[in-house]
Parts: C-alpha cells; sequence; structure tokens
C-alpha cells in the first residue's frame, strides 16, 4: 500500500522531521532556536489497548502522522514516508466508543481533542448520526519558526496569510501569538474556532504562552466571537485561523477599522485565488466592474467596462505561504491589488530560509521598504514633484475611508498614520480648527503642519491633495506610458518579436524599462529627443 504524497501531513511531517533528527531538535535559526513538541503518548493513551500496544512495536514513532479507525477494517497507522496495517482484528463498535469516550466532546464540525494537546480526532458520521470512523491526528508544536516573518508581524501591520492545507499557516498563527504576547507584551486574543490553535480543553496549551484564547461554540458563530473579542476584552492583536465567510470577512473588517492588529488565515494559495472567491474578496477591498467614459477608455486603452478595487483591504500585507521555507510578501496590498486588476507584472517580496537556517530576502523590485508604504501606485518625476517621500497623515475629525478614496484615486505617495507624533502634516476640519482643541494646538507647537478642510467631503479631500502633490497631468501620461509597455511586452513575449513603443520623457522612459525587466524582458532607448523612445526584446 502506498502512502498518497499528495495527503495533506506536511506540518507534521516538517515537525517529524526534526524530531528524528533528535527527540527535540534545536537548530540555530538567524538566533532563534526551533523546539518541537508532540506528546504522543498522550494520543496513545486513548487508544484502545490492542492498538496502542501495535502502535508502539513501530518504528519511528516521531514520524507518526495520524491513526485512521474505520468501522469493520484493520486499523491504520499512517507515517510520514508509510503506512502500517496495526492488528489482524477489524476496528468494532467498542474500539471507537473506547475512544470516543476519552476525548473531549465533539462539536459541531465534528471535531474533539484531547485536553493540553494539539491532538485532533476528527469523526465520520452515518445517515443517522453515529460515528463509524475516527481520524486521530497528530498535533505537534514548532517553536522558532516565526524568524522568517517576525519583522512583519512585529512591525504592527494586520497580516493575512495564504496557502494551501498542511503548509503551515496555523503554525505560524501559533508562533506569531506567543511572540507577540511574551515578547512584545502585547494584549493577543485568538479566537479558536476548532481549537487548532490553542488545543482542546479549558486551559490552553503552553505554544500560544501568554495569549488569551477564546473558543467558538460552534463555527457559525465565529465572526460573532471575533465581535465579541474586541467589545469585551480590548486586545491590541486578534488572531484568527481559516476566514471563510462573508460574515467574518465583514467581522474582519470591522475590527480592522477598530485599530486593532488582525492576523489571520483565509482560503486560497494565491491573490488571483482570493480576488476569484466572491465571498473572500473584500479582505482584499473586493472587486467592482466599472464603466469608463470613451475619453477614459482611449487614454488607458483599454475596454470601456474595466475591474477596479472598490474599497480599502482589510489587511495591509498579504503572505503566500509556497511551503515551510519560501514565502511570497506582498507589501502595500492596496497598491498590489490595483496593479494586478490593471495587468501590470508583479514583483512582490520573496523570502527563503537556507538550508544553513538563515533567512535570505529578495526585495520586491520597485516597492518601498517596509514601514513606508506608498498610497500610489507609480512614482513621480523630481522636476514635477519634488516631494518624493511619503507623506503621514494624520486625520483629526476627517473621513479616514473618503480621504483613503481620494489617495486611491489619485495614487499620491501618502499613508494615514494613527499616531499623530509620526505625522508629516495634519488634516482637520475648518470647524476643529477654529475650536483649537489641544491635540491641534500640540502639533502645530511642536512643527507639524496643519490643513484645514471646508467639509468631510470627497471633493475637498481632493482639493487637499491637489495641492499638496500637484497631481493633475503627470499621472495621465505616466498611467499611459506603463500601460503600453505593459501590453507590448506581453505582445513580446507571446509573438517572440520585439516591439517599439511610442516616444517619451526620460523618465517614463526608465519606468518603461523597468517594467519590462520585471517582466524577464530586454529593452533598449533609441533615437534623440524628443523622439527618443523604447523597444522591447524577446
Amino acid at each position: 500500500m502506498k502512502l498518497d504524497l499528495q495527503y495533506n501531513f506536511q506540518e507534521n511531517v516538517f515537525a517529524a522531521k526534526i524530531i528524528l533528527a533528535n527527540t527535540i531538535t534545536e537548530a540555530k535559526l538567524d538566533d532563534a532556536r526551533i523546539k518541537v513538541t508532540d506528546d504522543v503518548e498522550l494520543l496513545l493513551d486513548v487508544m484502545p489497548p490492542q492498538i496502542r500496544q501495535a502502535i508502539q512495536t513501530e518504528d519511528g514513532l516521531e514520524l507518526l502522522v495520524e491513526i485512521v479507525l474505520d468501522l469493520g477494517r484493520v486499523a491504520e497507522a499512517r507515517f510520514a514516508d508509510r503506512i502500517a496495517e496495526l492488528t489482524a482484528e477489524h476496528v468494532s463498535r467498542e474500539d471507537i466508543h473506547y475512544v470516543v469516550t476519552r476525548v473531549g466532546t465533539f462539536t459541531d464540525d465534528n471535531r474533539a481533542g484531547i485536553e493540553r494537546t494539539l491532538h485532533r480526532i476528527s469523526a465520520i458520521r452515518n445517515r443517522v448520526g453515529t460515528i463509524i470512523g475516527l481520524t486521530c491526528r497528530v498535533g505537534r508544536a514548532v517553536f522558532g519558526t516565526l524568524d522568517i516573518l517576525r519583522d512583519v508581524i512585529e512591525s504592527g501591520v494586520s497580516l493575512l496569510l495564504l496557502g494551501r492545507p498542511g503548509v503551515g499557516k496555523t503554525t505560524l498563527l501559533r508562533e506569531a501569538a506567543r511572540v507577540l504576547a511574551d515578547d512584545l507584551d502585547k494584549r493577543v486574543i485568538i479566537v479558536d474556532t476548532s481549537n487548532e490553535i490553542g488545543g482542546d480543553g479549558d486551559i490552553p496549551h503552553p505554544g500560544i504562552g501568554r495569549a488569551r484564547r477564546m473558543q467558538v461554540p460552534s463555527p457559525d458563530r465565529q465572526h460573532a466571537v471575533m465581535i465579541e473579542a474586541v467589545e469585551n476584552h480590548m486586545p491590541e492583536v486578534i488572531v484568527i485561523d481559516e476566514i471563510g465567510t462573508q460574515a467574518e470577512a465583514l467581522a474582519a473588517r470591522t475590527i480592522a477599522e477598530r485599530g486593532v492588529q488582525l492576523i489571520a488565515t483565509a482560503h486560497g494559495n494565491t491573490l488571483d485565488n482570493l480576488l476569484q472567491n466572491p465571498t473572500l474578496a473584500d479582505l482584499v477591498g473586493g472587486i467592482q466592474a466599472v464603466t469608463l467614459s470613451d475619453e477614459e477608455a482611449r487614454r488607458r486603452r483599454t475596454q470601456k467596462t474595466v475591474l477596479e478595487r472598490k474599497a480599502p483591504p482589510t489587511f495591509d500585507v498579504m503572505v503566500e505561504i509556497q511551503d515551510k521555507n519560501r514565502l511570497v510578501v506582498h507589501h502595500d496590498l492596496a497598491r498590489v491589488v490595483d496593479a494586478f486588476l490593471r495587468g501590470l507584472p508583479l514583483a512582490p517580496e520573496m523570502r527563503m530560509r537556507t538550508d544553513q537556517g538563515d533567512v535570505e530576502i529578495l526585495p520586491a523590485k520597485g516597492e518601498p521598504p517596509l514601514g513606508e508604504v506608498e498610497t500610489a501606485a507609480l512614482k513621480p518625476p523630481p522636476a514635477k514633484r519634488p516631494r518624493r517621500k511619503v507623506h503621514r497623515i494624520y486625520t483629526y475629525a476627517i473621513s479616514r475611508s473618503r480621504l483613503e478614496k481620494a489617495i486611491h484615486k489619485f495614487r499620491v505617495p501618502a499613508t494615514i498614520v494613527s499616531d499623530i507624533d509620526k505625522a508629516d502634516l495634519i488634516l482637520t476640519l475648518k470647524s476643529q480648527e477654529k475650536r483649537r482643541p489641544r491635540r491641534l494646538r500640540e502639533a502645530q507647537a511642536s512643527g507639524v503642519p496643519v490643513h484645514v478642510a471646508k467639509s468631510n467631503t470627497v471633493a475637498q479631500m481632493e482639493n487637499f491633495l491637489r495641492s499638496i502633490f500637484l497631481v493633475e497631468d503627470y499621472f495621465n501620461g505616466e498611467e499611459s506610458a506603463l500601460k503600453e509597455a505593459a501590453t507590448a511586452a506581453e505582445e513580446v513575449m507571446q509573438k517572440g518579436v520585439p516591439s517599439e513603443l511610442a516616444p517619451q520623457s526620460s523618465h517614463f522612459r526608465r519606468l518603461q524599462h523597468e517594467l519590462v525587466e520585471r517582466c524577464g524582458l530586454t529593452s533598449k532607448s533609441k533615437g534623440k529627443e524628443p523622439y527618443r523612445r523604447v523597444i522591447i526584446y524577446p
């Protein structure tokens, strides 16, 4: 009998291989230490005696992934590299009853556990609800794997993790909760639907450190518990495993808007998967079809109906977990989604753990460094935009969502901050400026400029951005130049023949060269000013 290599054992296999090297292996990873614990003996204690004895005679218990008990069939122990039949006798109803009476209560998702462990017991029922099969999965706590993402998590941004089942999303969540609670002394609440993160029972597994855990009575109540966590317990961080419904996506947005750092996983492997899921697309801002005018469609060189992001994303950063040691990190998720919907090539940050245990980071081409994220998708030329840095705006009595819409529309290098001490400038209403509240007086005294809008409308926000960033004509030309380069690059890759672009200024040509390079093609400029232009080669 062959082991199905596609079976989702990866998380336990990774842990088991570490244990195999030494019962508890400690490997130095960039000044962190990895430790793995499994408590296999506690899982064996709930097995029928003859099955427990059979498993204990097997070699390599550190590689045990799960035990399968199906009524009327031979019990199996599934290891990382093989499957072993345990006894000659078939599993009886008494065997299944023996296990069921020694584990926790099965909830609506047909899962139970063993108190203070990460082992998961999943039930298969017949048509009348009687349990006729059990999958007893070994749960292992892996400590010290967060080094590959620690800087992102400690920066305070809201983080969304994607990846196939078993790739290690829950392990990262558990480690993130522990590090934020123990090392950074933050108030962390885990919303634990199936006890995947904190283990079974009233007392959570030590793997979550000092983080607090709220259990969910049934999967359809997860969104309500998420909101309850914010309203009742004043967390600084909320950790959630598997956001999967529209109600949960809405609850996540509510949490993020209240200023709470959110770390969560969702169904899907890539950004593309998420955008195609109508239920979860709201996590990254949602998609809406927009009909352009004839003039705008000609300027963009697109069809009249295009897809655009309809709201700010719930999360600031998204991570695609390709495998245990390889991650793709999308910083400034709003800008990434906009570029994706416009058909521009993405060149995200890559993070890899080497064989020596070091973490290697390949920065994203053209993306700003972490903590200094631009809302603008495009960078302005020095001649027209002397202020090239990211402007951090603190809003006082101003609608944050309306200002974000205006920033998105003009694609200017600005971000809204929640800490007035980190602001480059303040935007407030005329009525507030007249009242001169203490916070504004202190800001002015410290030299932070205060700008005033007459009212809380999008038009006033746009006027403010025009005055700060000198918006209009530049972006039209830059977007057109990049769109032309992206379309031509696609044709070159498909047809394998060079393509010559329209003449552009030196700055626009440089942006076109950068885009072509990200597509894996070559290019050069040809001609004399003002007719100098870019040629793209296969």
